[in-house]
């Protein structure tokens, strides 16, 4: 099975820019019976993106339960064919004359650094591009507000109706914020300039500590949890 996707809405929009984005979308928390979203809140996981777009339909959902359920059974066979995957696909970009880019984690939140082949992570494999994705993951979040993961993996922290402590934290350090909002974005969120968000996915290009704000979509529309900020 193809492991990376370039069909993603989202991330098809750095195109305008000149990135092209590769992603691997993963059965979010554990919706397949090995939980890849260690901090899933429950708002978190109520207003999932999982299911929009193409998402919705059968075949997609069943192939990212069987990705997920492949890394989990498979972890170095898995990751030999990402391996792979990514090298091709840095081909294919620069072909077409887009710098590639990759976010591992659309539907999960794994600790991709921790991750190794050949005793080594994707990041250290393949240092002339960049990776990046959200995280809900305080351990890794703090790690890359000490830069303590590779130079090359960008994260911004997504806040939840229950992580605020960790949220004011991670402002305090320097690293960025997501956060979903209802209707129009805010100018400023806590004293900090709010970027929009869904101009495009690529995070790495955002200004330093900033929040990104996201308005609601799909079933976020009916957040009553505090997930999404009114």
């Amino acid at each position: 099975m193809q492991l990376l996707t370039t069909a993603n809405t989202k991330i098809r929009k750095g195109e305008k820019i000149g990135f092209m984005s590769f992603g691997l979308h993963l059965a979010p928390a554990n919706m397949s019976g090995v939980n890849v979203c260690s901090h899933a809140s429950a708002g978190c996981i109520a207003s999932c993106l999982n299911t929009a777009g193409r998402g919705a339909m059968s075949p997609v959902q069943k192939a990212r339960i069987a990705k997920t359920k492949f890394f989990s059974s498979e972890t170095q066979v898995f990751m030999a064919q990402l391996k792979k995957e990514i090298a091709a696909a840095i081909k294919k970009a620069i072909k077409k004359n887009f710098t590639p880019c990759f976010r591992l984690n659309l539907t999960s939140d794994l600790p991709w650094e921790s991750i190794k082949i050949d005793g080594k992570n994707l990041m250290q494999i393949f240092p002339e591009v960049q990776f990046y994705d959200y995280t809900k993951n305080p351990s890794r979040m703090g790690k890359f507000c000490e830069r303590l993961l590779p130079t090359n993996y960008h994260l911004t922290f997504s806040r939840s109706e229950c992580n605020d402590a960790v949220v004011q934290a991670v402002m305090q350090s320097g690293g960025n914020i997501a956060a979903v909002f209802r209707g129009a974005l805010p100018a400023t969120w806590n004293g900090k300039r709010v970027v929009n968000g869904d101009e495009t996915d690529l995070r790495f290009l955002d200004p330093v500590n900033s929040v990104v704000g996201l308005v609601q979509k799909g079933k976020a529309k009916k957040d009553a949890s505090g997930f999404v900020i009114a």
